[in-house]
C-alpha cells in the first residue's frame, strides 16, 4: 500500500464550523494512525466568496486544536503551491484534454440565455430544468454549434465555460469507507461547469486534479458532497486516472440539538452556544461570531468532544488523549447517521479536562480573565485560588465567577437565606469571634477555625447554625470552597471587614 496522504481543503469564506474541524480531526487521526501525511490545501477558486483573513483564521484554528499539517501554503512541501488560485494555469490543460476526448465541451450561453432555458423548458414533471442531456442541444455550445462557429467564437474571445458531458443512463458504483456500496444514475446529474469564464476551475475539476497531483490516497468530506461524487468518479476515469482515485468516506452531518437538520450558526445564536472553533469577525459586516476558544474551552477538550461526535471507539471510554485517539481511531467506526450536538456534553468534557489539568497551566489560562476585571494578582496567589475552585469550574471564565470574592469585596450580600433564623445569640457569637480575631497576630487557615470552634462551645451553638451565615458574609452567596480556606486567602482584615458588613445589615 502506498503511503497514506489525506487533505483538508477548505474555502476561505468565513469562520470554521465545528463540522469542518471534525473533518480535519478525522483526516489528521487517520494519517497519524497510518504514519501518513496530512495536507492543508486552500480552495480559493471562487473569488466572489473569498474573504480577507479567512485563510489565516483557518490556520490559527488548526494550530489551536494541535492539528498541524505536514504540508500547507504556510509550510510549503513537495507539491506546492497549496492554494488553488496559484495553480490556476495547471487546470486548463486538463479541461482541454477532456474537450479533446469528447467528455467536456465549451458553453457560450449568457446569463439571459440560461434563464430563458429554465423558463421555456419548464414542465409539470420538470419544474427546474437543468443544463443536462435533455437541454444541452437547445443551448449555445460546442456540441450544438458548427465546429467553424465554435472556432470563430473562441478566436473572438467570446466568454465561455467548460462543462462535463454527463452520459445518459449509466449506473456508477463506488465503495464508501463508511457507507459501503453507493450507486448513482448519471441521467439525474447535470453537466457541471468545470472551468469558469474567469479561467478559474470549479471545485469539481480542481479537487480531482489536485488530489491526483498531490497523490492523495484517502478523501474524507462531509456527506453534503455525495451528490457530486458521480461527476468526480467520471473525471477520474475520463482523465485516465481511475486506478489512482482515492478511497472516499463521506462523513455524517453534525445535527442541531433540537429537531432535525444540520447544525448552523443560527442554531448556536438561538440556543446560546458557539459553532465556530474561534471567534470570527467578518471584515465585510464587522459582525463577530463567538468561538469555543474564547468561551473558555480547552483545545484538548474541544478535540476530544469532536472525536466522539460521530465516532465510537467500541468501548465505554470517553476521555482520550491525542495519542490515544491516534492509536484507537478507525474510519470504519464512524457512524453513518448524523450526530446531534449536545452543548451540555461539550461542557462536561471541558469540566473533565479542567480537573485533569495541572494548577500552573490553569493559572496561566485563567489569568487573562481575572485581569480583564481590573484585578492584579501574582501567579503564586492565583494558583492557590485556582486549586481551591477548579472542581467548580466548567469553562475558564468560571474562575472569575467562582472566585471573584477572593479578589474584591462583595458589594451585594444575599442575606435572605439566613435572616429568618437569625437571632441575638448568633449575633453575639460573630461579635465575639471578630473580637478574638482582632487580637491574634498570626494568620492561616487553622487559627480562625480554632477560634470559631472554641466559641461554639461557650455560645451553645452547633457549627451548622453559623457556617452558612459565615459563607454569605465572606462570599456574598451560598457558594464557594471551604469558608476557612477563603478566610485564609483574603486575610485577617478583609475577613473582619466582610463579617462586620453583614452584621450591620442584620
Amino acid at each position: 500500500m502506498s503511503k497514506v496522504r489525506v487533505r483538508f481543503a477548505p474555502s476561505p469564506t468565513g469562520g470554521l464550523h465545528l463540522g469542518g474541524v471534525r473533518t480535519v480531526l478525522y483526516n489528521y487521526l487517520f494519517a497519524r494512525h497510518h504514519g501518513g501525511d496530512f495536507i492543508l490545501r486552500i480552495e480559493d477558486t471562487d473569488q466572489n466568496r473569498y474573504v480577507e483573513g479567512a485563510e489565516q483564521y483557518i490556520v490559527d484554528c488548526l494550530q489551536w486544536c494541535g492539528l498541524t499539517p505536514d504540508e500547507s501554503p504556510q509550510k510549503g512541501g513537495p507539491h506546492a503551491p497549496y492554494r488553488q488560485s496559484e495553480r490556476k494555469n495547471l487546470y486548463h490543460q486538463y479541461a482541454k484534454q477532456l474537450i479533446d476526448s469528447g467528455h467536456a465541451y465549451y458553453a457560450f450561453d449568457t446569463t439571459e440565455e440560461l434563464e430563458k432555458m429554465r423558463h421555456d423548458l419548464k414542465r409539470p414533471d420538470n419544474t427546474n430544468p437543468q443544463y443536462d442531456h435533455t437541454t444541452r442541444m437547445h443551448m449555445r455550445n460546442s456540441l450544438s454549434l458548427d465546429p467553424h462557429d465554435v472556432n470563430e467564437l473562441l478566436a473572438n474571445g467570446i466568454p465561455y465555460v467548460v462543462r462535463i458531458k454527463m452520459p445518459e443512463n449509466v449506473t456508477l458504483l463506488f465503495t464508501d469507507m463508511i457507507r459501503g456500496e453507493i450507486s448513482f444514475d448519471t441521467s439525474l446529474v447535470d453537466d457541471k461547469v468545470l472551468l469558469k469564464a474567469d479561467g478559474m476551475p470549479t471545485y469539481h475539476l480542481a479537487v480531482v486534479v489536485d488530489d491526483y497531483l498531490m497523490k492523495i490516497t484517502h478523501a474524507f468530506r462531509g456527506e453534503e458532497w455525495l451528490p457530486s461524487a458521480p461527476v468526480h468518479i467520471l473525471l477520474w476515469e475520463y482523465l485516465g486516472w481511475k486506478h489512482h482515485m482515492p478511497q472516499w468516506a463521506h462523513l455524517p452531518l453534525i445535527l442541531k440539538p433540537d429537531g432535525n437538520g444540520k447544525l448552523s450558526k443560527r442554531d448556536g445564536d438561538r440556543l446560546g452556544f458557539p459553532v465556530f472553533a474561534m471567534n470570527w469577525t467578518d471584515p465585510r459586516t464587522n459582525e463577530t461570531t463567538s468561538g469555543f476558544r474564547e468561551m473558555g474551552f480547552l483545545p484538548q477538550a474541544f478535540v476530544n468532544m469532536l472525536a466522539m461526535l460521530g465516532w465510537n471507539p467500541g468501548t465505554e471510554q470517553e476521555l482520550f488523549s491525542m495519542d490515544e485517539l491516534i492509536h484507537k481511531f478507525s474510519i470504519e467506526r464512524v457512524h453513518k447517521g448524523g450526530a446531534k450536538f449536545d452543548f451540555e456534553k461539550a461542557k462536561w468534557f471541558n469540566h473533565q479536562y479542567i480537573q485533569h489539568t495541572d494548577d500552573a497551566t490553569l493559572t496561566q489560562l485563567a489569568k487573562p480573565y481575572i485581569e480583564a476585571q481590573g484585578v492584579k494578582v501574582s501567579d503564586d496567589h492565583l494558583q492557590k485560588i485556582v486549586a481551591l475552585i477548579k472542581d467548580r469550574c466548567t469553562l475558564i471564565p468560571d474562575f472569575w465567577q467562582q472566585g471573584h470574592f477572593f479578589f474584591t469585596t462583595p458589594q451585594n450580600f444575599d442575606i435572605s437565606p439566613i435572616k429568618e433564623k437569625w437571632n441575638d445569640q448568633k449575633k453575639a457569637f460573630f461579635t465575639s469571634w471578630i473580637n478574638s480575631l482582632n487580637e491574634i497576630t498570626e494568620w492561616n487557615q487553622e487559627i480562625p477555625e480554632q477560634h470559631f470552634n472554641k466559641l461554639l462551645e461557650t455560645n451553645g451553638l452547633k457549627k451548622g447554625d453559623v457556617l452558612l451565615p459565615l459563607r454569605i458574609m465572606l462570599v456574598g452567596g451560598k457558594y464557594g470552597p471551604g469558608v476557612f480556606h477563603i478566610a485564609d486567602m483574603i486575610g485577617k482584615q478583609e475577613t473582619i471587614l466582610r463579617v462586620n458588613n453583614v452584621l450591620s445589615q442584620l
